[in-house]
């Protein structure tokens, strides 16, 4: 009985497009927390990377708290996209993962998980440790920096190619990720060149406060 009642649903149509609207409306949800919360981690990040403050304890719960709740809104992300997939797949079969927008999407998402699962375990640890993104070493540094532009990107541009529907079926994959790494690359170099103008600022200021401590 139970079956049967599932598989007249599935074939009401009406009942799969109020389905599949009710699971792209929690998908833009988890999206836009996700968002959200990278943006304004790396506003904060920029900001205390220019007053060159150092991560308090306080600082290291944010950071783990805003770290579990982006990767609460990537599971979310995976669990509603597959969703969204399987009911495009029964409508349209087979031909629908030939869409080069889909599979820009299935990408960036891919980068999205390993480059979290990299933060996870390689840079938030070496950041919390070394109390300030200019007191990492040079190499743990610079996979910093690349690891958290290359998730600003990722996410603005997953949004973009979300809502973005008239891209799709318009243009090839390459074309669609053809300016993706070169806003990875901007991003790192921007970052890099803050960082380094920070570090230059505190070394310019530690004389001072030698000299000052000496009288």
């Amino acid at each position: 009985m139970a079956i049967n009642t599932i598989m007249s649903l599935i074939e009401n149509k009406e009942f799969i497009e109020f389905a599949r609207l009710g699971i792209v409306y929690v998908h833009l949800l988890a999206c836009c927390v996700a968002l959200g919360l990278v943006l304004t981690s790396d506003i904060a990040m920029v900001r205390d990377l220019l007053k060159r403050k150092t991560f308090t304890e306080h600082d290291n719960a944010h950071m783990e708290s805003l770290q579990k709740s982006v990767v609460f809104a990537l599971i979310g992300l995976w669990i509603t996209g597959a969703a969204i997939i399987g009911i495009d797949y029964l409508e349209k079969g087979t031909q629908y993962f030939m869409n080069p927008k889909l599979q820009a999407k299935v990408i960036i998402v891919l980068l999205l998980t390993y480059n979290g699962m990299l933060l996870h375990s390689k840079v938030l640890p070496a950041l919390q440790k070394a109390g300030s993104l200019l007191k990492l070493e040079f190499s743990a540094r610079m996979m910093a920096l690349f690891c958290g532009s290359l998730s600003a990107v990722s996410w603005m541009y997953a949004a973009m190619l979300g809502v973005g529907r008239p891209l799709a079926w318009k243009y090839s994959l390459s074309e669609l990720l053809m300016a993706y790494p070169v806003l990875i690359v901007l991003g790192f170099i921007v970052m890099v060149a803050l960082t380094q103008r920070a570090n230059q600022q505190n070394t310019s200021a530690m004389p001072g406060q030698t000299l000052a401590g000496a009288c």
